[in-house]
């Protein structure tokens, strides 16, 4: 089986709070990607509460955003027709939840990639496909970069070069 996980393609990501045009750019690779997608397929939800400022990330980067029940928070709306489960809330860059799920996915139906897409390249993206590895070490993980985006483009890249440096296919 594959499975295609799309990391917070969320409206705060995308064009609010810490939206960018690169972000954008990638949203129709991503809505194609997920379309014609063969396989399973599950979607990640960064996720704060309203105390987010007084929380380590929120005094280390002091915007706030995707916090629950917000527009910001929800998955984009051209993508939330392909979102059939449930998203898996992650309240940190990486989720373990979303690692276990995959371990109990590959022990009903073997998976045999795991591909991400989404946002961002160099913080949820790389921390995702990380702990994936490290939750299902011979599983290939894939990264398809065209339906990434990075905080910014030079930081987008050095997180490609550090997952192939660590095993990850990165489909450039």
């Amino acid at each position: 089986m594959k499975v295609l996980v799309v990391v917070d393609m969320q409206n705060d990501f995308i064009d609010g709070a810490l939206g960018t045009k690169e972000a954008q750019a990638v949203l129709p690779r991503v809505v194609e990607k997920v379309s014609g997608f063969e396989g399973k397929v599950v979607f990640t939800r960064d996720t704060h509460e309203k105390d987010y400022l007084q929380t380590q990330e929120g005094r280390r980067l002091p915007v706030e955003h995707c916090i629950r029940e917000s527009r910001g928070w929800e998955i984009h709306d051209q993508l939330k027709p392909f979102c059939k489960e449930r998203p898996v809330d992650k309240v940190t860059f990486a989720s373990v939840d979303l690692g276990q799920q995959m371990v109990r996915w590959n022990q009903e139906d073997t998976i045999t990639s795991i591909e991400l897409a989404g946002l961002c390249t160099d913080i949820c993206v790389i921390s995702n496909a990380m702990l994936l590895k490290a939750f299902l070490p011979e599983v290939e993980i894939v990264v398809d970069s065209t339906c990434c985006a990075g905080v910014a483009p030079e930081s987008h890249e050095r997180a490609l070069d550090a997952m192939e440096a660590c095993q990850i296919t990165v489909r450039r």
